[in-house]
């Protein structure tokens, strides 16, 4: 299966092309069943809108790879976690200016997005991708895409997203 998960790591998410559905952590299973590949994808949320994407660009790659029997199933359990994104893909979105998530800070993520949609404010300290400050603030919880929040660096003043904390 490692190079079936080779292929499917050349496929990149259609919202952030700089990572790969792999390094992104949302091809949770392959098994064969009989003649049969069966891809288990578990999407970033439950109505992530760049599933039906992502599952056509997993088809192509492995059927243009002569996989001819494929089957590709959702799985909501466990649900994703922002914990799943490889360490390099984290590298990958920094560099891209996507502030990565915070390591470890899954679980109280959501709590701290609820809290700070009643405080108007945020708990996290999210450095700035572009130039590393930590004096940065956060605009909306709702960014260029429902996983990601837009931020604000007081220091050079570019606005950024901050992939969310699921």
């Amino acid at each position: 299966m490692g190079t079936i998960r080779d292929w499917l790591a050349e496929v990149p998410d259609p919202e952030i092309p700089v990572i790969s559905i792999v390094d992104l952590g949302i091809v949770r299973d392959l098994a064969w069943e009989d003649d049969t590949l069966v891809v288990t994808v578990t999407p970033t949320y439950s109505g992530c809108p760049a599933t039906a994407v992502i599952n056509l660009a997993i088809e192509e790659a492995l059927h243009a790879r002569g996989i001819g029997r494929l089957r590709i199933e959702r799985s909501l359990t466990p649900p994703w976690t922002s914990d799943w994104i490889a360490a390099e893909a984290r590298e990958a979105l920094r560099a891209y200016g996507i502030a990565p998530p915070i390591d470890g800070t899954a679980a109280d993520g959501r709590l701290l997005g609820r809290i700070g949609r009643l405080t108007g404010g945020s708990n996290l300290t999210v450095a700035c991708p572009r130039c590393g400050s930590n004096r940065t603030e956060r605009v909306s919880q709702f960014g260029s895409t429902p996983c990601k929040a837009s931020w604000r660096c007081t220091d050079c003043l570019e606005p950024f997203d901050y992939f969310k904390c699921i």
